[in-house]
């Protein structure tokens, strides 16, 4: 990879193409045009706005073939993606500050002037676009304590007055198939205008279960939504926007192997093996499932005033997901005495079924130490809720944009309800298993009610102090109130048969005579020697304010008509919150008080709130009569209490827990271009680079002078488009490639260190050294013809087929990682029609 990035900088300095990430219409064929955007809430034009944004214009959003988050993502340098667990859960990092599970999304994301703030909204089909753009650097002062990297503004295709549709038809390889249509007219001409949009796709996905009979069931999907928008323009001053949404989503879930650390053997070994050299193999006796069901609805109003717009929305959303897979601590061993363990571990053997190390049987059913995601019933299963309804609202007064000074002010209200509940349960064999969190197979549970509710104010002001130079200045004032309630039964009603908080090493109380709790947080008496538990029948409601002041200072100076620089410092801001109420008292009973681990870990069943500050330096050029672009920028940013999600594993199954790095500081260099080489061939490229490093961790204070994890070293894009008018029986011939390189990544703040885990009295201690993820490139292409509003293409994704991760969740105290495997090669062919 090193060698293959070195000839591309080669090429690219021959031909006097500077590497950035461009903001100008990416893909727009022949002299680039004025992009007009709506990043600070009012249109103008992108070489305006002081700061860096990448804009995708409608002929690039189909000729790029984005269909989805993950499409746009890998056009845009020093922004990347992960979505790898289940549906709704992606995190996307934006100049080294990412998303961390259970926590808030760290952008902000606005659909056609509304925000969205539950994260599970961004991961659907991006249909019936008209343009995306994604602002970099913390936007708080505008869009609140979710814009704590960037913003990602996507603007959709407005009702019609004119009857209009369009249709689209693709399939390709593992038998993936995609439609989408719209429709659009006058319900009542000149005044009242309606569109409908559908889409629908199904894929089996890249890879089987070979233990189920090679069950295509490992990452397949199949999704649907419709979406409808009424605009109504009573007169030449209001318009009044109303748009609904509803979708379902049935599809796949922990697509994981599992990667040890455990240095007891050469590396190389099953126990001690680098991430990226893993034979994927999925043999779980489960047939996992994921569902999502989302609706939403908004109104938005606009009336011109003539000195200035009011604008109000208003939005409802309604996301229920869940999922069952297989495995959850099974590798422990506390199932193998279950008689459906036995049996199905004896099937195995009778069979003669060889599982490769480390998920080798033992020597006999009883003993067998297995992985977590095996055929046999040993490693129990799992089932997940994440439901989130919100109401929300904006009120805003927006000045006129043709004078010297211009201004905004305005308020944001929104209340929130969230259902996150994680339960660990016995796999009894049955042939289905009960879709529940709380049933007679559970052993363990986090289970909370989040209730949030959030009052902003905000104003911003842009002021010419000379033709040439601007100066602005914007803050909001966001307060968070945030309160979680346990949902877990109390011991009264409900006790595990197999947790025992039993600790001879450390002292525990001994519940042998009254059974286990499903959450440790109903032990009053949790690390007394000897003593019989004590119970409580509640676990204490948390609830807090979090609030922050959100500046921005922001100074534009066009020194000629084609060159314009900026300056900017601006604060982000992500609200802390809670955890699932018992995830500290488990965390410290298994980790921190055995003497074989003594891990030090501070986790609480609260995270504190994550400030940011960064300070950027940026150009913006055209030269060559418009034919050729440029622009770049460096930026430093200091993070206090960055949110970092941890995953847990132990006898009480999994944890999914966020925890604050105290201090993180950021470093970077973005450079792009676009040359329109002739009238038929564009070419355009960017490249950023990353400097992340955490300064303080009280958590784990061995990680300091770590780098920043989800935070690539480095991003590159590289692209071409040819456009041949006329070239066959009058349709226009049409090409376009993209080369898109993300660099070596670490996902976790423990790195080449080494640390004890459950293992450690008979393995010592794990070695993480070999779990980062290495760089990697993909290739995607697509071409074909249109002509007159018809469309027949072929697209490549990962021409080469490159094998590379998608994501690595070390898991330091249990002595592996769970490892996502990336998208193979596809291909398939597209036609459409416009009218």
């Amino acid at each position: 990879m090193k060698r293959r990035l070195t000839q591309l900088l080669s090429c690219l300095t021959f031909v006097g193409l500077p590497l950035a990430t461009t903001t100008m219409n990416v893909g727009a064929q022949g002299v680039t045009e004025e992009v007009v955007v709506t990043a600070r809430q009012r249109e103008e034009s992108i070489t305006d706005v002081p700061a860096s944004i990448t804009a995708f214009s409608s002929e690039t959003i189909e000729r790029a073939g984005i269909e989805r988050a993950e499409d746009f993502i890998s056009l845009t340098p020093g922004v990347t993606m992960v979505d790898s667990a289940e549906v709704g859960d992606t995190q996307v990092s934006i100049r080294g500050i990412n998303g961390a599970r259970d926590g808030e999304a760290n952008f902000a994301f606005i659909v056609d002037g509304i925000l969205h703030t539950n994260p599970s909204a961004f991961n659907r089909e991006f249909a019936d676009l008209k343009q995306i753009e994604i602002l970099k650097g913390p936007q708080g002062a505008l869009y609140g304590r979710s814009a704590a990297s960037g913003a990602i503004i996507v603007t959709t295709n407005d009702p019609t007055n004119e009857f209009s549709g369009e249709f689209k038809a693709s399939a390709g390889s593992q038998d993936t198939y995609h439609l989408s249509g719209a429709v659009s007219g006058a319900l009542i001409q000149d005044q009242l205008f309606g569109r409908l949009h559908f889409d629908y796709r199904d894929t089996d996905g890249f890879f089987k279960n070979n233990f189920l009979n090679n069950a295509k069931n490992v990452d397949n999907a199949e999704n649907w939504n419709v979406n409808g928008r009424i605009l109504w323009e009573p007169t030449e001053d209001l318009t009044v926007d109303m748009k609904g949404h509803y979708g379902e989503v049935d599809a796949a879930a922990i697509s994981f192997n599992a990667a040890f650390a455990i240095p007891v053997a050469p590396a190389g070994s099953p126990l001690f093996a680098d991430v990226n050299d893993h034979n994927f193999l999925f043999q779980a006796n489960r047939d996992p499932s994921n569902d999502q069901e989302s609706k939403d609805f908004s109104i938005k109003l606009d009336y011109d005033m003539d000195w200035a717009t009011v604008t109000g929305w208003f939005l409802y959303s309604d996301i229920e997901q869940a999922f069952l897979a297989d495995g959850t601590s099974g590798a422990f061993g506390f199932y193998n005495t279950e008689p459906s363990c036995i049996a199905s571990t004896a099937a195995l053997f009778a069979n003669g079924t060889r599982l490769p190390a480390p998920t080798a049987l033992g020597a006999t059913p009883g003993a067998s130490f297995l992985g977590p995601y095996t055929p046999t019933t040993c490693d129990g299963y799992q089932y997940q809720v994440r439901n989130q309804d919100d109401i929300s609202f904006e009120f805003r007064l927006t000045s006129r944009g043709d004078q010297r000074l211009r201004w905004q002010v305005g308020m944001y209200y929104l209340d929130l309800s969230r259902e996150v509940g994680v339960a660990q349960l016995t796999d009894d064999g049955r042939a289905t298993l009960p879709e529940s969190l709380v049933n007679p197979l559970t052993e363990a549970l986090v289970s909370d009610e989040f209730n949030t509710e959030v009052w902003a104010g905000f104003a911003n002001v842009q002021y010419d102090v000379t033709e040439n130079f601007e100066a602005s200045f914007a803050i909001r004032y966001d307060s968070e109130s945030r309160e979680a309630k346990s949902k877990v039964p109390s011991p009264t009603q409900q006790t595990s048969r197999f947790i025992d908080y039993t600790n001879a090493a450390t002292g525990g109380c001994n519940d042998g005579v009254q059974g286990s709790p499903l959450n440790v947080a109903f032990i009053t008496n949790l690390g007394a020697a000897g003593a019989a538990c004590n119970f409580t029948n509640t676990i204490p409601e948390r609830d807090e304010v979090f609030d922050e002041f959100q500046p921005r200072v922001a100074l534009r100076w066009n020194i000629s008509d084609d060159f314009t620089t900026f300056a900017s410092w601006s604060r982000g801001f992500k609200s802390g919150g809670f955890n699932n109420l018992g995830s500290g008292a488990t965390v410290d009973f298994f980790f921190n008080q055995p003497a074989s681990i003594q891990a030090g870990l501070s986790i609480s069943d609260k995270f504190e709130k994550e400030t940011s500050d960064v300070f950027e330096i940026g150009f913006k050029q055209s030269i060559a009569g418009g034919r050729v672009s440029l622009e770049g920028a460096v930026f430093h940013t200091t993070v206090d209490d960055m949110q970092f999600f941890n995953f847990f594993v132990g006898p009480f199954g999994l944890l999914r827990v966020v925890s604050n790095i105290d201090e993180v500081t950021i470093k970077g260099v973005e450079l792009g271009a676009r040359i329109d080489l002739t009238d038929q061939i564009d070419i355009f490229g960017g490249i950023s680079w990353l400097d992340g490093e955490i300064d303080k961790n009280r958590n784990r204070p061995y990680t300091e002078g770590n780098e920043v994890p989800y935070a690539p070293e480095y991003t590159l894009n590289l692209g071409a488009e040819f456009v041949e008018p006329n070239a066959i029986m009058g349709a226009d011939f049409v090409l376009r490639g993209d080369y898109n390189v993300v660099g070596p990544t670490w996902f976790s703040t423990v790195q080449e260190n080494r640390t004890n885990g459950l293992f450690s009295a008979g393995f010592g201690p794990n070695d993480w050294s070999l779990s980062k993820r290495d760089s990697y490139g993909i290739v995607n292409i697509r071409g074909g013809l249109e002509k007159d509003g018809w469309g027949a293409h072929f697209f490549v994704r990962n021409l080469l087929d490159e094998q590379y991760l998608e994501e690595v969740i070390p898991a330091p105290e249990f002595g592996g990682s769970f490892i996502h495997p990336g998208n193979n090669r596809s291909w398939g062919a597209e036609v459409s029609y416009k009218f």
